[in-house]
């Protein structure tokens, strides 16, 4: 399994469009087994969900993202975890206790960076 998160610098990104990284582990027998970084290629409607799938990802985490995202998503079979901060480590250690809950933050329009 890879779960993706969307990262700007060792935390979780805001919104995951603008985040400048996505950090990406690698889980077997809820074990990390590899965690890589992947520049954010640029946010474009549609794209990054291509993209991320394309990486073997199963799960993306974040802190919000707009509805249309996860709707792609979803029709990538790509689970969303919503409404996350903190250090993307701490992060994970937190998802493989089965401690982390998403609150499905979805953006409803996006007239700044950064708002949501």
């Amino acid at each position: 399994m890879k779960i993706a998160i969307a990262s700007t610098k060792n935390m979780v990104c805001e919104h995951f469009g603008y985040c400048e990284k996505f950090t990406i582990y690698e889980i077997e027998q809820e074990q990390i087994t590899n965690k890589t970084e992947h520049a954010n290629p640029g946010h474009r409607p549609g794209f990054l969900p291509e993209f991320l799938s394309n990486l073997g990802v199963n799960v993306i985490i974040a802190g919000a993202m707009g509805s249309g995202a996860v709707d792609h998503f979803n029709e990538k079979q790509i689970s969303t975890i919503l409404g996350v901060s903190g250090d993307v480590d701490s992060v994970i250690k937190k998802w493989l206790s089965h401690d982390l809950k998403s609150t499905e933050t979805v953006c409803i329009e996006h007239r700044h960076h950064g708002d949501c």
